[in-house]
């Protein structure tokens, strides 16, 4: 394809009376996603660069394009052979050294066809119909169990309390993980996810008192982690940073050759076909993609849904009323407040884009909270609607990396809601204590998110927050 030149704009010869950078900074995002911000820039051009200046201890990068709707993201995800998972990885920083990119690499988050299309197709072979229905059998049980943890306490840390554990214990199932176990899972996505963010980078809410023997071990594997002379810990997406959770995936993998079971690792371990078995290398980082996007997704995007209606009580109302329509409600929840922020590709070659012309190795981040509120595709877009149809946000992805865990987030969520909604009547912010979102701008979640309710040995009160859009 040859590029018109004197059709697009380079970086080099950019400008713009506005600056996106700060949907680079991570500290933006602790005020929400800057919308406004974005629909500025959208409607002055589709795509942006953006720069990488030295901040929050790290050093200066070369900067980034900025997809900003819905039509060129689609466009972006599904063409690899232009734009890239594999060539610099999927997060806006570059990995700090070659070897550090060489291992992030190996990783199927981080693959194109056909080695990504290869290792995709064992892991669905793995998700048989008997074993997703094992794991949809036990999801409304444990939402139940959850929410009666609390129920008849009328306050709650949402999003600590009760809805951080179904995630845990879906995958725990998932990966055969003990559930005795399943707080690593906790702490490692948490250091992944959060390790912009001083309360995530160490977090520790695992009681090696009652873990497994694979466990005991993980945790002598992360006594020897440090932090650095300036108090940084190793960058979690190396081997050295998060060498704990590799040696317990290492350790669990042998264990289910030698006594597999009916979860979906046991069935990805001894999956086959002509391109060989899944070796242990590569079963330790599809464990990382389970532990971290397995887990922090669902675990910032039910929260954030449970916020989008509290602070929307017209429209929690209809939906208690009408519980139908709750499938819909977890649809606009997602679009309208998607807890993926964005993912990178990288050029490989020089390629038109939203009049911009993208040079073959600068970086290309898709924004999916700008996608989702893209005004040529939904109507009224910052106006949160469960009865939105038809709602064809890209929360999930789109193309051959499309979220293979979508159906269960789906289901997750739906039971969630549908315990909490229903048994904690007139459910509402905690006044006293404001929700605090994470420092990053990969992720967009609630690390705490405080609420009250009504039980019988309380007066009732009146509905708490506002019913506009503050997202």
């Amino acid at each position: 394809m040859s590029v018109d030149v004197a059709a697009t704009e380079s970086a080099s010869e950019l400008t713009s009376a506005l600056d996106p950078t700060p949907l680079f900074d991570p500290r933006t995002y602790l005020d929400g996603v800057p919308h406004g911000l974005i629909a500025d820039l959208r409607a002055h051009a589709p795509v942006h660069w953006v720069p990488e200046p030295e901040l929050m201890g790290w050093e200066a990068g070369p900067g980034f394009w900025a997809v900003l709707t819905h039509e060129l993201m689609n466009r972006v995800l599904r063409d690899p052979a232009t734009f890239s998972s594999h060539l610099g990885a999927t997060q806006i920083r570059d990995p700090q050294t070659a070897a550090m990119l060489e291992f992030v690499q190996r990783m199927m988050l981080n693959q194109d066809p056909p080695q990504h299309t290869r290792l995709r197709r064992l892991l669905m072979r793995s998700f048989t119909p008997s074993a997703v229905a094992q794991l949809e059998a036990t999801i409304s049980a444990r939402a139940e169990r959850l929410v009666s943890a609390v129920v008849d306490r009328g306050r709650a840390d949402f999003a600590k309390e009760v809805s951080a554990e179904l995630p845990l214990l879906t995958l725990a199932d998932i990966m055969g993980v003990p559930s005795e176990d399943r707080m690593l899972l906790f702490d490692w996505s948490n250091r992944v996810i959060g390790y912009q963010d001083a309360e995530y980078a160490v977090s520790d809410a695992f009681d090696p008192a009652t873990g497994t023997e694979m466990a005991r071990r993980s945790r002598e594997v992360r006594a020897a982690i440090r932090p650095d002379p300036d108090g940084r810990m190793p960058d979690p997406r190396s081997r050295e940073g998060l060498a704990d959770m590799y040696a317990y995936a290492h350790d669990l993998a042998n264990y289910k050759r030698a006594e597999p079971g009916a979860d979906v690792v046991s069935l990805l371990l001894a999956a086959d076909d002509a391109e060989g078995a899944i070796t242990n290398e590569e079963f330790e980082t599809m464990f990382f993609l389970f532990a971290v996007a397995g887990n922090e997704t669902l675990r910032n995007g039910i929260p954030g849904g449970l916020w989008a209606l509290l602070t929307h009580r017209d429209q929690l109302a209809k939906l208690l009323a009408e519980p139908e329509l709750l499938r819909g409600a977890i649809e606009e929840m997602l679009r309208y407040i998607p807890p993926v922020v964005h993912f990178r590709r990288t050029a490989t070659r020089d390629v038109e884009l939203g009049g911009r012309l993208v040079n073959a190795g600068e970086k290309v981040v898709v924004f999916h909270v700008a996608a989702n509120r893209d005004p040529a595709v939904f109507a009224e877009p910052d106006r949160f609607n469960i009865e939105r149809s038809p709602n064809d946000h890209l929360t999930f992805g789109a193309g051959p990396h499309f979220c293979l865990g979508a159906h269960l987030a789906r289901r997750q969520m739906s039971a969630m809601f549908t315990e909490a909604l229903w048994r904690m009547p007139n459910l509402r912010l905690d006044p006293d204590r404001p929700p605090e979102r994470l420092l990053s701008n990969f992720q967009h979640g609630f690390k705490h998110l405080p609420v009250l309710w009504d039980t019988p040995a309380m007066p009732a009160a009146s509905p708490a927050g506002p019913s506009g859009n503050a997202e």
